[in-house]
C-alpha cells in the first residue's frame, strides 16, 4: 500500500512523498523528472516493497516545485546545489545512507550531482534515461544533433511557457510523451486514467517545474539578438564534480529522441563502476512502457556483488 506524507526538511523546504514498505528496512529512493510527479514510480514502489523482491522501504518524493512540495517563486531557488540539498536532507531524515537512489530525467540530474558530491549517502545509483552532466555538456557544446534534440529547452524558459503549455488541455505537454520516442505503439500506457493523474498535477502549477530549465545553463546556446545566450557554451564543470565511483546502473531506452545514444559514449570514463543496459525497443518513457523489464534490471543490480 502506498501512503503519502509531507516531510519538513531542516532548511525550510517541505517535500510531499509517496512511500511503500516497512519503516526501518533498507531504503530505495526514486526521483522523477519533467513533466511528471512522484506517482510515476508507484508500480516500482509496490514491487520492491514486497518481501519476495527485497522488502525495501521505498520512497518517491515530489521534487521542489512539483505537486504539493514547496515551490519557491525565485528561479534561483531551483539551482542544482539546492535541489541536491533537498534530497541529501531527505536521505538523512530517512536514516541514510540508502541502499539505492533511482532516478529518471530531471531526477537523474539531481542524482548524478548528489552521487558525485556526497557518495557517503548512497550505496548504489541507478539512472534511467538521464544524461551524465559530463557527456551532456560535451554534446550540447559540440553536437548539432544534441543541440537540435534539446531545442525544446529554450521554449520552456520563455516567460509565457506556462500559458502556452496549458493551452488546449495541455496539448503541448501530452506531446512530450509522444515526441521523445519513436517506437510504434509505445504510448498505450497513457490511457484516460493516466491522463487524469497528470492533468491534476499540471493544474496545480507549472512554474516550479519550468524553473528547473530557467535556472540551468545546460541548454543549447541562443546566438545573436535579442538573447545572445551562450548557455552550455559558457559552462565549465570541474572534473571532480563529474566523477561517480559508486556502483552505477544506467538503463537507456534507445528510442529516446531527446537524448540520443551519443550521450552514452565515454560514460565509463566518468563512472568506472558502470553497468550499462541499452534497451532497443524503448523510449524516454521506458519506466511506463516496460515496467517489468525495469524492475528486473533494478532487482538484479541491487543483488549483485
Amino acid at each position: 500500500m502506498i501512503t503519502t506524507r509531507l516531510v519538513e526538511l531542516p532548511h525550510g523546504i517541505t517535500l510531499s512523498c509517496r512511500s511503500a514498505g516497512e519503516p526501518g528496512r533498507p531504503v530505495l529512493m526514486f526521483l522523477h523528472g519533467f513533466p511528471e510527479a512522484a506517482f510515476a514510480w508507484d508500480g516500482l514502489l509496490e514491487h520492491f516493497a514486497r518481501p519476495e523482491n527485497g522488502g525495501y522501504r521505498c520512497i518517491a518524493p515530489n521534487l521542489r516545485g512539483f505537486e504539493h512540495s514547496s515551490a519557491p517563486a525565485d528561479v534561483a531557488a531551483y539551482r542544482p546545489k539546492l535541489l541536491v540539498q533537498d534530497i541529501a536532507a531527505l536521505i538523512v531524515h530517512e536514516g541514510g545512507p540508502i541502499a539505492c537512489l533511482v532516478a529518471h530525467d530531471w531526477g537523474g540530474a539531481v542524482a548524478w550531482n548528489l552521487a558525485a558530491s556526497q557518495p557517503q549517502l548512497i550505496a548504489r545509483l541507478a539512472i534511467i534515461n538521464s544524461p551524465h552532466p559530463g557527456t551532456f555538456l560535451r554534446e550540447l557544446k559540440h553536437s548539432p544533433v544534441q543541440q537540435a534534440a534539446s531545442a525544446y529547452m529554450n521554449f520552456l524558459i520563455r516567460p509565457d511557457a506556462e500559458a502556452l503549455l496549458a493551452e488546449n488541455d495541455f496539448h503541448r505537454l501530452w506531446a512530450f510523451f509522444i515526441g521523445m520516442g519513436a517506437q510504434a505503439g509505445a504510448y498505450a500506457w497513457l490511457d484516460d486514467a493516466a491522463r487524469a493523474r497528470y492533468r491534476d498535477v499540471w493544474l496545480q502549477g507549472l512554474t516550479g517545474p519550468l524553473n528547473y530549465y530557467r535556472a540551468s545553463p545546460l541548454r543549447p546556446p541562443r546566438p545573436g539578438p535579442p538573447h545572445h545566450d551562450p548557455a552550455a557554451a559558457g559552462v565549465v564543470i570541474p572534473r571532480a564534480m563529474l566523477e561517480v565511483h559508486l556502483p552505477t546502473l544506467v538503463i537507456w531506452g534507445m528510442g529516446d529522441t531527446a537524448l540520443p545514444p551519443a550521450l552514452l559514449d565515454g560514460l565509463d570514463d566518468f563512472v568506472p563502476r558502470l553497468t550499462l543496459q541499452r534497451v532497443p525497443e524503448a523510449t524516454h518513457w521506458i519506466v511506463h512502457e516496460q515496467p517489468g523489464l525495469v524492475a528486473r534490471l533494478l532487482g538484479s543490480f541491487l543483488t549483485q556483488d
